[in-house]
């Protein structure tokens, strides 16, 4: 019987049951957007290019990344509200309310924002981007090449 215990404890820590996820930044967007209310629903939608500052510990990741590449960076979106679950799509009120996860708002659980950029400078840890619609300060969890499907990529503006 003891045996069976153990061997339930050990598939619990195999699967990760009870651990905690935690992200942490490798930089941050640099932005003449300064506040939520300044910026587009979409980076399509008359968003400048902006600055990823990546910190220096993780600037060996960026080899391989060149001007012109199609990248999905990923954000933190830290000013949005976390405790919501349902909104009218794009702020307009005369849509009917409707789950976040059925939309790009980005006020949900867990605020992560994916923004398919171009790759328009590099320089040392820091690249140009663009268009992007994040906040100066944004912090970034990520940044993927924009493949869509196997041996084909996303093209960007």
């Amino acid at each position: 019987m003891a045996q069976k215990k153990k061997t339930r404890t050990a598939r619990s820590r195999r699967t990760g049951a009870g651990k905690r996820a935690s992200l942490r930044p490798i930089g941050f967007i640099r932005s003449r957007i300064k506040d939520r209310s300044e910026a587009p629903k979409q980076g399509s939608e008359g968003a400048p290019d902006a600055w990823l500052e990546l910190n220096p510990e993780v600037e060996q990741g960026m080899d391989g990344l060149a001007v012109g590449d199609d990248i999905i960076v990923v954000t933190w979106l830290h000013v949005a509200r976390r405790d919501v679950l349902q909104v009218h799509p794009r702020s307009d009120r005369s849509k009917a309310l409707t789950g976040v996860f059925a939309t790009r708002s980005p006020d949900r659980p867990n605020p992560l924002g994916l923004h398919p950029v171009k790759i328009r400078e590099v320089q040392k840890n820091r690249l140009r981007v663009g268009p992007i619609e994040a906040i100066d300060g944004t912090p970034v969890v990520d940044i993927k090449p924009a493949h869509c499907g196997v041996g084909s990529r996303i093209n960007l503006p």
